[in-house]
C-alpha cells in the first residue's frame, strides 16, 4: 500500500497535514471535499466547488489542485490563479520563509512575498457573484 495514501487518511483534515510540512493552514480554502498524496510528494485536493479567496490579491482556486509538496515548499502547481492588476496568472509555487516570516507565491515569471500571518486562518471559499456584490 502507498504509505503517502495512508498518510492523508491518518490526518484527515488536509489544513492539519500542511503545518506537519512546514506550510500555514490557509494557503487553501475552507471546502476541501478531499486529498491524497503519495510518498514522493504528489498530490491532488479536490474542492466542493471552485472558489475566489480575498487576501492581498484575489485568488481563483479550481476544484482540482495539483503539486508536488515538500517541507516548506509547493512546487509545480496547478489549479490556483491570482489577479495581478487585471490578469489572472497561473500560481505555479509556493514556498515559506521562516526567517521572515513570509510566504512566497510565484505568479508567472513573478513572485511575491506575503506575510505569514494572514494564512494563519483557513480562508472561507466566495463565489464570484458574492464579490461582485460587496465591491
Amino acid at each position: 500500500m502507498d504509505r503517502g495514501l495512508l498518510l492523508s487518511r491518518s490526518t484527515s483534515d488536509v489544513h492539519d497535514l500542511l503545518p506537519t510540512y512546514g506550510l500555514p493552514k490557509g494557503i487553501l480554502p475552507n471546502n476541501v471535499k478531499s486529498y491524497t498524496l503519495s510518498a514522493t510528494g504528489d498530490f491532488t485536493v479536490e474542492l466542493e466547488s471552485t472558489c475566489y479567496v480575498q487576501f492581498d490579491q484575489l485568488v481563483y482556486y479550481e476544484k482540482t489542485i495539483r503539486g508536488k509538496l515538500s517541507y516548506g515548499a509547493v512546487h509545480d502547481v496547478s489549479g490556483i490563479q491570482a489577479k495581478k492588476l487585471f490578469v489572472w496568472l497561473p500560481v505555479t509555487g509556493i514556498e515559506v520563509d521562516e526567517k521572515s516570516d513570509t510566504v512566497q507565491f510565484f505568479v508567472g515569471a513573478l513572485s511575491e512575498k506575503l506575510p505569514a500571518k494572514q494564512f494563519e486562518d483557513i480562508p472561507v471559499c466566495k463565489s464570484m457573484a458574492f464579490l461582485r456584490a460587496s465591491m
